[in-house]
């Protein structure tokens, strides 16, 4: 499920004149049943709801007050979430004729048309207060404190994303929830502006609306008004006049990443991630080389000593606002698959309970699913979703992974011969289309379902860009079988370079025949675009390689010189 809990104002929305009626609560129970969660987000104070809602059980968590006060309503515990009025300010305000009004645990509240004399009182006074409007209305709260706040305060007890709430309002205080909500919906009864501001606006009003949307909620999970809601979604790039932005849906879509090592597929990805980070969708990297170590949007499980535990990826992930790498450097080679087979299921698990992660990335999918693993049928469920696949060779991957994919991004050498790879696998035909000749920054995008041409996309840049390979590359650990082994003519040496500063010192120390010997045969040029994964360096040693009566110690120096360039190595 997409959307675990449904966030609804009472007045005018769940309420008429202050009452629910049956159909309503017959409507919330419904949801409920649906394996759901209900959260009451209100701007009236908690102990006149009480009086009036004794149904009011229904419901996991009860946000009073505008978002000031939280309640439990299975415990009967409350908890304030906002400071406790001014006494001087209550005063003041009565001492200038301002009536009736109410004081809650947070809240001060009156009516039009006195707001004026309340917006004296706060200058007069020098507080740091704001006035919220509900239908004529007047609502004094601290600075700050509104009824997203409020909800967000009951989504992290709940361990639930607002990319997973539907939020439902009818008046002016409830913009802020609606807008904190993936799917913002007003009722028939809603003013104006936020029916403007909603996704969908309900056929009925008050709470017969919300019944209305509660039966679309549970029938398909707001599938059939998914195609209103395009405001979540998260730019890819632009096509090639630059002048069309190319967007996808931060949900239900797969993608399939593939093109030649140093192509820009960790590019492509690593933008993606950065714009869901902002956006505060959670993502899941499973990391088999160790290439996401330094992305600063998540949090790095496991080393170049061991693996993390399914526990600990579990655990990270419960909180919402965690993203995790999966680092499997530490494993052997052999092992990465198995470990991911297990981890993916539980990860299934979490998304059943939580909705989360939104995304999961996984680089080196051939590796990791390959075509000719049994259990990858059984395990990759055709229904998986929020997936992105990466690889080099799409021919290797799982036809059951093939099949669950959406959308094609190739890059690289020949990227119309990946698509066409890509179609022989799933069995479908790609409509004809001229042969394009890609420059750097940009790759070919087949929609699969959408029966148009494939086209050519200007990649949107990744603020990290290539940052994140500096440093590792510069000083880290690299796997032994992305390491370079200096080797010599006959084989009689191994000696292991895991980093280029170690390459370059090791380099610095051989005798001239074992550099020379790497030099003709390639191996360096092989290195960088393989193991360092950058086609640029790669192409600055070919370029020294391949230059005839070149002396061993000026290749050195040129390709020392290409790496320095690049890379900020230590001064040491």
């Amino acid at each position: 499920m997409r959307y675990l809990a449904l966030a609804a104002d009472y007045d005018g929305t769940l309420a008429t004149d202050g009452r629910v009626d049956e159909a309503t609560v017959a409507g919330l129970e419904h949801l409920l049943a649906s394996g759901r969660k209900l959260i009451l987000v209100t701007g009236r104070e908690l102990d006149e709801l009480l009086a009036i809602f004794p149904q009011i059980t229904l419901f996991e968590r009860v946000v009073a007050e505008n978002g000031a006060l939280m309640y439990h309503p299975a415990a009967r515990e409350e908890k304030l979430l906002a400071p406790r009025p001014s006494e001087e300010f209550v005063k003041e305000l009565q001492a200038r004729g301002v009536g009736p009004i109410s004081v809650g645990r947070s809240i001060v509240a009156t009516w039009e048309p006195h707001e004026t004399t309340v917006l004296q009182v706060i200058r007069d006074l020098g507080l740091e207060m704001r006035v919220i409007f509900n239908k004529g209305a007047v609502m004094i709260l601290p600075a700050g404190v509104t009824k997203a706040t409020g909800l967000m305060a009951a989504l992290k007890e709940l361990g639930l994303s607002p990319h997973n709430v539907v939020g439902v309002g009818d008046a002016e205080n409830d913009h802020a929830l609606l807008q904190l909500c993936e799917y913002a919906v007003a009722v028939q009864n809603a003013i104006p502006m936020l029916k403007e501001a909603a996704d969908w606006v309900t056929p009925s009003d008050h709470g017969a609306g919300v019944v209305e949307l509660i039966h679309e909620i549970v029938a398909d999970d707001l599938r059939r008004v998914e195609s209103r809601l395009t405001r979540h979604h998260v730019v890819l790039g632009t096509r090639e006049d630059g002048e069309e932005e190319v967007r996808i849906s931060p949900y239900g879509m797969n993608l399939l990443l593939a093109g030649t090592s140093g192509s820009g597929k960790s590019t492509v990805a690593t933008g993606l991630l950065e714009r869901l980070a902002e956006r505060a969708y959670q993502f899941c990297i499973i990391d088999p080389e160790g290439d996401y170590e330094s992305f600063e949007r998540a949090v790095v499980l496991g080393n170049n000593q061991r693996a993390p535990s399914a526990e600990e990826v579990l655990q990270l992930l419960e909180k919402p606002e965690s993203n995790a790498v999966i680092n499997l450097v530490g494993l052997p080679l052999q092992d990465r698959p198995a470990f991911f087979l297990g981890l993916l299921p539980r990860l299934q698990e979490l998304r059943a309970k939580t909705g989360r992660p939104h995304w999961i990335v996984v680089d080196e999918t051939h590796h990791l699913l390959p075509s000719g693993w049994d259990p990858a049928s059984l395990t990759v469920s055709y229904q998986l979703t929020g997936m992105v696949f990466i690889t080099v060779h799409p021919e290797q991957v799982s036809t059951a992974v093939l099949h669950a994919v959406d959308m094609v991004i190739a890059l690289g050498e020949a990227p119309e011969q990946t698509v066409q790879v890509f179609a022989t696998a799933v069995g479908e035909a790609v409509p004809p289309f001229p042969s394009p000749t890609l420059e750097p920054g940009e790759a070919l995008v087949w929609s699969r379902h959408e029966k148009a041409l494939p086209f050519t996309l200007r990649i949107a840049p990744s603020k990290m860009d290539r940052r994140r390979h500096r440093r590792k590359y510069a000083e880290g650990q690299l796997p032994p079988d992305r390491s370079f082994y200096f080797r010599g003519p006959s084989g009689a040496l191994k000696l292991r370079a895991q980093n280029l500063v170690l390459f370059m010192q090791i380099a610095d120390g051989i005798d001239d025949a074992t550099w020379t010997y790497h030099l003709k045969r390639g191996d360096y040029s092989r290195w960088f675009r393989e193991g360092i994964k950058d086609d640029a360096l790669a192409k600055e040693a070919s370029r020294v390689e391949q230059t005839a009566d070149l002396s061993a110690a000026n290749s050195r120096a040129r390709i020392r010189e290409a790496i320095e360039r690049r890379y900020t190595l230590p001064a040491d």
